[in-house]
């Protein structure tokens, strides 16, 4: 998990352009299969102890994709809404139907 999370949370940065500074908190889900670690407990080793981190587990629907963590990251940005990159790593393209081609 640690190195999913990561990677996700440095993408979402660099894609958005975003610095620590900018950062007010972000929130983690997980699907309930994912019982290994805190998904904020691995953002934490991005240097982001200043930063409040949340954890909540998702809605278990059957059928849906198993081992998916997401995180709704709270930020100051000078972009408006549909300048912001939203990152879908690993195949998490498919939780967003209206999305996926």
């Amino acid at each position: 998990m640690e190195n999913a999370v990561c990677e996700m949370v440095e993408s979402i940065m660099q894609r958005n352009e975003i610095e620590v500074e900018d950062l007010i908190s972000i929130l983690f889900t997980s699907t309930p299969d994912l019982v290994c670690d805190f998904p904020a407990a691995a953002a934490r080793k991005l240097n982001l102890g200043s930063i409040p981190l949340i954890c909540s587990v998702e809605i278990a629907v059957p059928g849906s994709l198993p081992r998916v963590v997401r995180a709704m990251v709270h930020v100051y940005s000078p972009r408006a809404h549909g300048e912001i990159q939203h990152v879908y790593l690993r195949g998490a393209e498919s939780l967003r139907k209206d999305l996926a081609q």
